[in-house]
């Protein structure tokens, strides 16, 4: 089993399974236990470590009936190896618990795939196990009649189609059936990001940014792609973050 052991904490059942679902679909994850309350969460973890297949962070809920999720956080942080703990709640007002637990997240129902992505990314970060890169996920594309295979870190922007969505690379594109939401969804945590309601761009292939008379745009190789005004900061503080970690060349 390769990626993060992880457990979801929920009383309620569609709370659960939705977030369930959503670290399934994470290609970081390799293994989603659920649990309906604290005591149950706290029995699966002690056969984990019995089994020496210790869980790696838990997605916990708050307010839950008998064990709440700040008395099981604090439970969790006496472990020998404390799992990471990411709480995810429809309350606001536990901020401070959750720092005092150095919880790695702090996730508002519903929640965002965006903001899951992230919350994983940190879990990742903090931890040995080592995180999926974006060349773990690959698409099958017809060219031809042969079906072959295109990776994310081959895969410089995308367009969006309806329906579809036309992945463009060094060596030319190709049209899939995947709607531009999922990739958006799908290839966060490997540095796409979202600049216009029909395209997304991987950050590491943006070789220029112009901002003139409030219009946006950024330059791939020779294509230019438009950014939409909602987009533009973000994309701009995220371009200069990424350029101040990687420091001077």
């Amino acid at each position: 089993m390769t990626g993060l052991r992880v457990l979801a904490v929920d009383d309620e059942q569609p709370a659960l399974e939705d977030v369930a679902y959503l670290l399934r679909a994470d290609p970081r994850i390799g293994e989603v236990l659920t649990a309906r309350d604290g005591a149950a969460a706290l029995k699966l973890l002690d056969r984990a470590m019995a089994e020496g297949r210790p869980v790696d962070a838990v997605f916990l809920d708050i307010r839950m009936p008998g064990l709440d999720g700040v008395v099981l956080g604090r439970l969790l942080a006496q472990f020998t190896r404390p799992p990471k703990i990411v709480f995810v709640t429809a309350y606001e007002d536990h901020a401070v618990d959750a720092f005092e637990l150095k919880a790695e997240d702090y996730l508002l129902k519903p929640v965002r795939p965006e903001r899951l992505a992230e919350a994983i990314r940190r879990v990742c970060g903090s931890r040995t196990v080592p995180e999926a890169g974006p060349q773990a996920d690959t698409i099958p594309v017809e060219l031809g009649g042969v079906t072959r295979f295109v990776t994310s870190t081959e895969v410089r922007y995308v367009e969006a189609r309806g329906d579809y969505a036309r992945l463009h690379t060094a060596t030319g594109s190709h049209l899939v059936r995947i709607p531009l939401a999922a990739l958006e969804e799908r290839w966060a945590s490997a540095g796409f990001v979202r600049v216009h309601r029909s395209h997304l761009v991987a950050l590491r292939h943006i070789d220029e940014l112009h901002i003139d008379s409030g219009r946006c745009v950024v330059r791939i190789g020779d294509t230019e792609i438009p950014v939409s005004r909602r987009h533009t900061r973000e994309l701009r503080d995220l371009l200069v973050r990424r350029a101040r970690k990687a420091g001077p060349r």
